[in-house]
């Protein structure tokens, strides 16, 4: 698969925080989640990808084309959705989409209607007024209405009940069903990129961890539980990360079949996307 985004070596420093070489790439016709716990980078690496802070180094090519030679284009082919909203809250709907609707070439008035129409969202209300679920709803309505390319979002779920998170789901389904589409959507709560996934982007602590299939690291890694008497050096060493309590141990593992075979009694059970996640958390604490 064509990637629709290149990033490399993308870098930031903080006085308490550095992006130290971001680098991955976005594939047409797949849903990438941008995972990782709070403060890992999820929210400055979008920041940095849509120029909304000034980056210390790196390049950003969109379809090839570095974003930095014709960052207009580049904008008018993307759909953006933030946790925060960024709207003004004095205004209608009506009155905020009249401002940003010029901005994009292909603005399709009929599409963002029928958006409105779907997530119950009225023309007349004001913005201040709108629950952070119905704002989420806003921002996705406009980011679906002018043919985008790549939708780019931090957080989208947050706020969303569980029936809206499903609806979620099955809008970005099809929006990337036509084909030459992708979407990158960052989050920390991974139950929904169970259902709509196909690639997983982890980072921590400023550092890119993995960038892999969804189904290869959930075929790979595996839950292993057994008694404390099992945990031996051989045993530690190919675990990626485990605990110890009164009951046993608990791990994760991307080598089951080699501890089967040193002691067939332990279980096995499938791992998660979180647990993934927090076992990598760990083992780099």
């Amino acid at each position: 698969m064509a990637a629709i985004l290149e990033v490399s070596g993308l870098k930031k420093s903080y006085k308490n925080f550095e992006l130290k070489n971001v680098s991955f790439s976005i594939a047409e016709d797949c849903i990438t989640g941008f995972i990782g716990v709070n403060g890992a980078g999820k929210t400055t690496t979008i920041h940095a990808l849509l120029n909304l802070i000034c980056r210390d180094g790196g390049v950003i090519k969109f379809r090839g084309k570095d974003i930095s030679a014709d960052e207009k284009t580049f904008k008018d082919k993307i759909g953006v959705v933030f946790d925060s909203g960024c709207f003004y809250d004095e205004l209608t709907i009506k009155d905020m989409t009249a401002l940003l609707a010029p901005a994009y070439s292909e603005w399709d008035n009929h599409t963002y209607k029928q958006y409105l129409e779907m997530f119950s969202l009225k023309q007349e209300q004001i913005i201040g007024t709108l629950s952070k679920g119905m704002k989420m709803k806003y921002a996705l309505a406009l980011a679906l209405s002018h043919n985008a390319e790549l939708l780019i979002m931090d957080e989208p779920t947050s706020g969303l009940d569980p029936l809206m998170r499903e609806q979620f789901i099955n809008i970005l389904k099809a929006y990337i069903e036509p084909g030459g589409r992708s979407v990158f959507y960052s989050t920390h709560n991974t139950t929904d990129l169970d259902k709509s996934a196909d690639m997983l982007i982890m980072i921590n602590a400023g550092t890119i961890l993995f960038e892999e299939e969804k189904d290869f690291l959930l075929d790979k890694f595996r839950v292993v539980k057994g008694d404390v008497k099992y945990l031996s050096p051989d045993i530690k060493s190919l675990m990626l990360h485990f605990d110890i309590s009164k009951y046993g141990f608990t791990g994760i593992t991307d080598k089951a079949p080699k501890i089967r075979e040193i002691y067939p009694d332990v279980v096995f059970e499938r791992a998660s996307i979180e647990d993934i996640m927090l076992a990598y958390v760990k083992e780099s604490e």
